[in-house]
């Protein structure tokens, strides 16, 4: 079971917008897509461009240092040179907080 910390407001991320938050000392991009929440590390796997100046686009933002694409989902890397995933966490929402955890 994942232990969930709120980390921002609802009502503060768009759709189609994201925000960096802090969650257990690591930047995290929480990301609104179509009105669900998604949580990634902010650091591509290529050379570390910040994710949060990327473009999102639906499910997936391209770091704007490389072009590398991720699934905001899965972490999965979908093409660029950055191969590896990024991490993701469990998101929930309580009221007009955005909680994450990691199991």
């Amino acid at each position: 079971m994942a232990d969930f910390r709120p980390v921002a407001k609802a009502s503060e991320i768009a759709p189609g917008e994201m925000k960096l938050v802090e969650f257990e000392g690591e930047e995290v991009v929480i990301a609104n897509v179509a009105g669900s929440f998604f949580a990634f590390g902010n650091k591509c796997t290529h050379v570390g461009g910040p994710l949060v100046e990327g473009d999102l686009d639906d499910d997936t933002v391209t770091c704007p240092w490389h072009s590398t694409i991720f699934n905001v989902r899965s972490g999965e890397s979908l093409g660029g040179p950055g191969e590896n995933p990024v991490p993701t966490y469990e998101v929930r929402v309580e009221g007009d907080d955005i909680e994450i955890g990691k199991s």
